[in-house]
């Protein structure tokens, strides 16, 4: 039995122009010039001729980059919204959980919002005082329940709308992406609910940026791109090919900004005689560095890593006279300033000889088990006693993307071992 059918959906939005103004909505509904006598360009294509059905007791996850169209499709389905064009027909009470906050009133309390938000989705008085204790257990606000909404923080109020929501005993449930601002301890507790209802045979389509979690819970999964399904499919397969789609797009991206500021770096070395800010370079220039580029382990330069790919920094060196006492380093810092790994020449027991003109240096990474965020580069030639030749500080950047779900600066590898006494069951596509 089908739970959802949508058919054909097209949602479009206009952009006003002074050549469009109308006196009333009315007088533009009437006259058919709401939307009919737009051009192309002068509509905002949500949704585009997007077409599926949802199994009743399955679970439809949705996944996109924002203005996908994600959200909209969601907000049509829980009839927030019309169709532009198309259709939509569900079977069974519908539970949504769209909007941060949407529906309550924040000058009144919880337990008056509980009741209001109740009735909207069709529940008795009587119904809803029945649900009411389980309601504001599940919340978690017993504390708070009587107290003005508006000043819930944005855990209280996913928490309080979660609750309402999955309370109403619904066929079908609509979430999106609140469950992003929830209280840590709270998510898990939401996510057993949603798997509880799985097993009671509901129907649930799921729009979430936390792809592990779609995959997880989902037995298929929508890809959105420009308002239009561009894949469909089993969880894993879908997530994969969106990762990789997100991947080339950001590298890409990333790859022109980096060498935008390459231009300009070389463009302000050439103005000021090479990068004279002291809290980003220093050192007597006996040996200098230049060209510093990172490439993937094929050789291709690159700025944007998967946690397990090699990584290897390269860089150009001249010596104006012979030098016999030098050291290279390297040194990798997150996004928050922490060291996340350093090392150099001594410390991994190489001994200076000689260096004279033009060389080059490569450090090659095998894996880089970093987490994902964004890195700066330090890269530095001195001596042994420390004294800078030349010493680049946090003027290179990188980001590593990882779809492990770790916390901290690396990915340690790790195995997980029990006792026999000890049950517990590896979660599927983890």
């Amino acid at each position: 039995m089908v739970a959802v059918q949508v058919q054909d959906v097209y949602k479009f939005y206009k952009k006003f122009a002074d050549r469009h103004k109308f006196l009333t909505i009315k007088s533009a509904l009437v006259n058919k010039t709401l939307f009919g006598d737009l051009q192309v360009g002068e509509r905002f294509e949500a949704l585009r001729g997007v077409s599926f059905d949802v199994k009743t007791g399955h679970t439809l996850g949705i996944i996109g980059e924002n203005g996908s169209g994600k959200s909209t499709m969601l907000k049509i389905l829980a009839g927030i919204s019309q169709p532009t064009t198309g259709s939509v027909i569900t079977h069974g009470r519908i539970s949504a959980l769209i909007e941060l906050g949407a529906g309550f009133h924040p000058e009144i309390s919880g337990r008056e919002n509980i009741f209001i938000n109740g009735v909207i989705l069709g529940l008795t008085r009587k119904e809803i005082q029945e649900k009411y204790n389980d309601i504001v257990q599940f919340a978690e606000l017993e504390d708070f329940i009587n107290h003005a909404v508006k000043g819930y923080s944005s855990g209280m109020f996913m928490r309080l709308g979660f609750s309402i929501a999955i309370n109403v005993n619904p066929d079908i449930l609509l979430i999106d992406e609140v469950l992003a601002v929830g209280d840590a301890s709270f998510v898990p507790k939401c996510l057993d609910k949603i798997n509880e209802f799985r097993r009671h045979g509901k129907t649930i389509i799921f729009v979430s940026h936390d792809l592990s979690t779609v995959e997880r819970i989902c037995d298929e999964v929508i890809w959105l791109k420009k308002g239009q399904i561009e894949m469909r499919g089993y969880p894993k397969r879908v997530v994969d090919a969106y990762l990789e789609y997100v991947g080339k797009k950001d590298a890409d991206k990333y790859q022109l900004q980096h060498d935008k500021e390459e231009k300009k770096a070389q463009h302000d070395q050439r103005e000021i005689d090479g990068l004279q800010n002291p809290e980003k370079r220093w050192g007597s220039r006996e040996i200098e560095i230049s060209n510093v580029k990172m490439f993937d382990g094929q050789g291709k330069e690159k700025y944007l890593f998967k946690a397990d790919e090699p990584l290897a920094v390269e860089f150009d060196v001249q010596a104006v006279g012979s030098e016999k006492d030098f050291v290279f380093g390297i040194a990798i810092y997150n996004s928050e300033g922490i060291l996340c790994y350093g090392s150099n020449t001594v410390l991994d027991d190489y001994s200076a000889k000689s260096i004279s003109g033009r060389g080059r240096v490569r450090l090659a990474v095998p894996t880089l088990n970093l987490i994902s965020g964004t890195y700066f580069l330090d890269v530095a030639v001195h001596k042994f006693d420390g004294y800078p030749f030349d010493y680049h500080h946090l003027l290179y950047t990188f980001r590593v993307t990882s779809g492990q779900r770790d916390v901290g600066i690396a990915r340690i590898a790790h195995r997980w071992e029990f006792s026999e006494s000890i049950r517990l069951e590896k979660n599927e596509n983890s």
